[in-house]
């Protein structure tokens, strides 16, 4: 059923909080918000949304990105249940969506096993098949090897690709909490309860989504001036914002002190939960590479990738963690249990050029490597109270305080708005259309460019 055109830019602000659109286009999508509902905004946050909405893809003359506006999502397993369907009578066609549910595509694996009396979890090829005497005794005796052994290896292909898809599914999840927190899980009702509260928090969301640039600096931060401006709303309209949904993206101790008590601890909770399910990828990755705790650069052979993503998600999780530990005031827990930081693994050529620029390793790589492991101390292994990690940045020149070693950070200044780069693998390219020829001739993907490339060069 279609929304009500009021409703229209709401909506595409909610779906928003899982893609990676623009922050300018968001930009642009508030305004329309404002003007569906009749809303005039003060003069500071109108001049602010339109600084940046001036450049969103509806105001220019190509409406173009060459970046996708989407995270990487797991494959399903459509074409695996459609197979399924044309081969057991018991399976019938299921809708697409059946394909992303874990539990829909469980259900069809166990009831197709059913008609060839095969278990769930029985994909020995040479242990677990019934030849032609088990075939008839179990009453499928008309079903000739082949087809039998056909069915038999779906099955078990499906089981596999199962197992994948839970894999990718979680690993997608961190990476959307790593990036926008929990903005991602908030149900709609809770979302579009506010119109400024729903603008702050898309816009914020987009600016933490956006990629990394290829860099020896810092990153930009995601607070900017649209956001302060939007910010400056919600603390003006008190009485109608919501600061619980303002908190799922946004923990500062300002919008944490508007929060019950009840709903601290469901925020505790689930980042609690989410704070272990990452320290288990990160523990699998580390174990499955040979990283060096001292220097984070990246060798041949580490999962990068993995390691990364889920040293972002960490850091957002525990800074969250942090900050609602303190504002429910439980600092005796955090002089106890303290895990450190984790810093992402650096490439060798970006190493290089912060030591040719004069600068080296950041001096919190030297006080992660002397600490516990964060999942050996999330699990008890180790003890990493808050005296052993202010002790070990004092010997390394950190402040531990602003450093958000032993406690939340504090509340960051905003950053002036600057338009979104159009990246290929992290370089800023001026120009949508030539980023998408560079994209596909190979340059700057450290993969070796094709022989077009420098013809097109």
């Amino acid at each position: 059923m279609p929304s009500h055109p009021m409703e229209e830019p709401l909506r595409q602000l909610y779906a928003s909080l899982r893609l990676r659109k623009r922050p300018e286009d968001i930009a642009q999508l508030i305004q329309d918000l404002y003007t569906a509902r009749g809303i005039t905004p003060d003069a500071a946050t109108a001049a602010a949304l339109e600084k940046a909405a001036a450049h969103s893809l509806s105001r220019m003359w190509h409406g173009y990105t060459s970046m996708l506006e989407d995270f990487a999502r797991p494959v399903g397993a459509q074409r695996q249940l459609g197979r399924a369907a044309s081969l057991f009578a018991t399976v019938a066609d299921l809708p697409e969506a059946a394909g992303e549910d874990p539990a829909e595509i469980e259900a069809v694996i166990r009831r197709a096993g059913e008609e060839i009396r095969r278990q769930y979890g029985e994909n020995d090829f040479g242990l677990d098949r019934l030849n032609r005497e088990e075939r008839a005794e179990a009453g499928i005796g008309d079903l000739s090897k082949r087809q039998y052994n056909k069915r038999f290896r779906l099955l078990r292909r499906m089981e596999a690709k199962l197992a994948r898809l839970l894999h990718e599914q979680r690993r997608h999840e961190v990476v959307v909490t790593g990036k926008g927190a929990l903005a991602h899980a908030l149900p709609y009702e809770l979302f579009a309860d506010d119109p400024d509260t729903a603008a702050f928090i898309a816009y914020l969301t987009a600016r933490a989504h956006m990629r990394s640039i290829f860099t020896n600096g810092r990153q930009r931060r995601p607070y900017d001036e649209v956001a302060d401006a939007l910010f400056q709303r919600l603390r003006a309209a008190e009485g109608r914002t919501n600061w619980y949904a303002v908190a799922h993206v946004h923990p500062t101790a300002e919008v944490l002190g508007h929060l019950s008590d009840d709903e601290l601890v469901r925020l505790l909770v689930r980042w609690n939960r989410f704070l272990r399910e990452v320290a288990e990828l990160l523990e699998d990755a580390w174990n499955r590479s040979s990283i060096e705790a001292a220097s984070m650069i990246v060798r041949r052979g580490d999962d990068s990738s993995t390691w990364n993503q889920a040293a972002q998600a960490w850091s957002t999780a525990r800074a969250h963690w942090f900050a609602l530990m303190t504002e429910l005031g439980q600092q005796e827990v955090l002089d106890r249990v303290c895990p450190g930081k984790v810093p992402r693994l650096m490439a060798a050529d970006v190493a290089y050029w912060h030591r040719r620029s004069g600068g080296g390793l950041h001096p919190d790589t030297y006080v992660w490597s002397d600490l516990p492991r964060p999942w050996e101390v999330l699990r008890g292994e180790a003890e990493c109270p808050r005296s052993l990690v202010a002790s070990v940045c004092k010997r390394y020149g950190v402040d531990p305080v602003a450093g958000g070693w032993t406690g939340p950070r504090p509340t960051a200044e905003a950053v002036g708005f600057r338009r979104t780069p159009e990246l290929v693998h992290g370089v800023a390219v001026a120009d949508p259309l030539m980023a998408s020829a560079l994209r596909s001739a190979g340059v700057f993907s450290g993969k070796g460019q094709r022989a077009a490339a420098a013809e097109w060069l």
